[in-house]
């Protein structure tokens, strides 16, 4: 046992005996999947010494995962079902999921089965030993493509580069969270929300269990390229200023570079008494001069949206239908 284990040890949080743990799933046009995790989940937690709560969220979904969900709960005891009103997007899904759950912790899972629910008893395990926050992290990614490991590795090492907080490499939502820690989420008010972030800014006690990556069980991926790309900006912009910061260098020392040129164009001048020609030298400067402008004022423009965004106070997500608040013997005879 290592000083930080020690420590954590001696101040180890007291636990409830049978605990309630809350299993939020997000869901968007996943009526292919839905079957399938319940029934891994099922089996994964059959000799489970805890209470269970499963929370899902319809994202607006279209291609029957509403009525697939309802079906789950009416044969399960503990069971709700979150409906939006529209798509609002994974983030306001896992923030309705933290929301509407009432367990001692909340575990965050996909339905696609690339976070295996077998874990989920390694995650209460290490909860119960004092850790707050129990995550995933992917020690084998063979299941994702080669421009996706890439990129998300980039991601990782950029955002840790430029932010205060860092992300664990590898790391998804796939987590568990004690109730202090959903609590702290809960109350955080921004409406452009990235959640990975956000759960690294609350802090607490944390510590990693690995696991290979599988590949998706049904249904297909929702974030293409271009989702991907906004997200990540999305991520950036949320938790860094450094790119304003950034182009403010650059205006620096462009600025000092012009400075110098001009300077030299004036004594070449004074000094041989002829101007300097070259119109095409000139317009590639105009031109690039401009490109830089541009550029910054999108690099700014990102950061004045999210106040625009803010500064609405729209709700985050819209819900139509909280299937499952009453238990399911209760809805079975009140349709009789």
């Amino acid at each position: 046992m290592n000083a930080s284990e020690t420590d954590l040890h001696q101040t180890k949080r007291q636990r409830p005996a049978r605990p309630l743990i809350s299993i939020v799933a997000p869901c968007f046009n996943e009526a292919d999947a839905v079957d399938g995790f319940v029934s891994a989940l099922d089996a994964a937690l059959a000799a489970a010494d805890f209470d269970i709560e499963l929370v899902f969220v319809d994202d607006g979904s279209t291609d029957g995962t509403r009525a697939r969900l309802c079906a789950i709960a009416d044969g399960h005891k503990n069971c709700r079902i979150v409906i939006f009103s529209r798509n609002f997007g994974k983030e306001a899904a896992l923030t309705a999921g933290l929301e509407h759950a009432r367990g001692d912790a909340v575990v965050v899972i996909d339905v696609d089965m690339q976070d295996p629910p077998s874990l989920i008893m390694d995650f209460v395990a290490r909860w119960r030993e004092g850790f707050d926050v129990v995550y995933g992290q992917r020690d084998d990614r063979a299941a994702d493509t080669l421009a996706k490991r890439v990129t998300a590795e980039g991601f990782y090492h950029l955002f840790n580069r430029i932010s205060r907080m860092k992300i664990p490499a590898n790391t998804g939502d796939f987590r568990l969270m004690d109730r202090r820690v959903v609590e702290a989420i809960k109350s955080l008010p921004e409406r452009s929300r990235f959640m990975k972030g956000l759960f690294a800014w609350a802090g607490f006690s944390s510590v990693a269990v690995t696991y290979a990556r599988p590949p998706r069980a049904a249904g297909e991926s929702k974030f293409n390229f271009w989702r991907l790309w906004n997200f990540a900006l999305d991520g950036i912009v949320s938790f860094s200023t450094a790119p304003l910061r950034i182009w403010s260098y650059i205006g620096a020392i462009v600025a000092t570079l012009s400075f110098v040129y001009a300077s030299f164009i004036i004594l070449k001048t004074l000094i041989t008494g002829s101007d300097v020609p070259g119109y095409a030298s000139l317009m590639v400067l105009i031109l690039f001069f401009g490109s830089v402008q541009l550029i910054s004022v999108g690099v700014l423009g990102e950061y004045i949206s999210r106040l625009f965004v803010e500064v609405k106070r729209r709700p985050i997500y819209l819900v139509d239908e909280v299937y499952g608040e009453t238990p399911a013997a209760e809805r079975s005879h009140a349709a009789e």
